[in-house]
């Protein structure tokens, strides 16, 4: 059995994937904007991951933008049978790489025709509607009418599930009066938990947990107890977290993201690693993780 198998299985509505995949966003250039440096690389980091036992891809088209989704085509279509493309709509970029939110009606279609068209698809697997706005009025508005837009366009065959991300429990709650949600694509990682309850709840739902920044994002995850445990197993600390999270709950789908061969292959063996009880206990309790900036003290 390949160490990726070994992190089990679970159901996106009709589509099964492997609970570790891969997420896209690091492909394009600096910043998620522009070409990536080296084009090559891009591309057989895709492969290598595919030929890994990879079967879900997590992508948006405002990286790059459109770069990551054409490089996914590029290396993999025509895409094998069992492979999952996630995607999300609500954001774009401005000429000058800024973050906008792009939350119209027109907008939204238009994302999902631009995703379509880049990644070379008729129907797109999952589409994550992203909340932007830190205005839980705003943002409970964007859910309503985005869904609204995405249910229709799942009724016109060009979608086919549907997902939230960066959401509150309130908003999901509302979201699944408007359309069935497959998966919930939000922060967590060792040092950053306040979804618990969140996630046990949409186990018992059947509905996929995605965290992103499993690794701490812009900080990487440091503490004396993941350094510990690390020795004690033989790893990095980042497989040790990659670890943990497939370990807190059946619903946890990962989808480390990097531009590195080398960084790949590590987090594909994070999959076979087994963590001792005691080992789960210290990480799972009271151990103080940070996550600290990147290259700082």
């Amino acid at each position: 059995m390949r160490s990726l198998e070994r992190s089990g299985t679970f159901q996106l509505g009709d589509l099964r994937v492997r609970r570790l995949g891969y997420g896209a966003m690091h492909l394009s250039g600096a910043g998620v904007f522009g070409p990536p440096q080296d084009r090559d690389a891009a591309l057989a980091v895709l492969r290598e991951a595919v030929a890994a036992g990879v079967n879900h891809i997590d992508t948006s088209d405002y990286y790059g933008p459109h770069i990551t989704n054409q490089l996914i085509r590029e290396a993999l279509h025509p895409y094998p049978d069992d492979l999952v493309i996630v995607t999300k709509i609500g954001v774009r970029r401005g000429p000058d790489g800024s973050v906008l939110e792009a939350t119209s009606p027109d907008e939204l279609i238009r994302a999902v025709h631009d995703n379509l068209r880049n990644l070379g698809v008729d129907v797109l697997d999952i589409v994550n509607l992203r909340n932007v706005f830190d205005d839980a009025h705003r943002g409970g508005e964007l859910i309503d009418a985005g869904l609204t837009i995405l249910a229709d366009l799942q009724r016109q065959g060009l979608v086919r599930h549907i997902g939230l991300s960066n959401v509150t429990p309130a908003q999901i709650t509302a979201g699944r009066r408007i359309c069935d949600i497959v998966c919930v694509q939000n922060r967590y990682n060792l040092a950053h938990r306040s979804d618990d309850e969140l996630i046990d709840r949409l186990a018992d739902d059947g509905i996929a947990y995605v965290p992103f920044f499993p690794l701490g994002g812009l900080g990487t995850l440091q503490s004396s107890t993941l350094s510990h445990v690390a020795r004690l197993v033989n790893a990095t600390t980042a497989q040790v977290a990659l670890a943990w999270l497939l370990h807190r709950a059946p619903n946890m789908l990962l989808i480390p993201g990097t531009s590195s061969l080398t960084h790949l292959r590590e987090n594909i063996a994070a999959a076979g690693i087994t963590l001792p009880d005691t080992a789960l206990e210290a990480l799972s309790g009271g151990a103080q993780i940070a996550s600290r900036a990147k290259g700082g003290a």
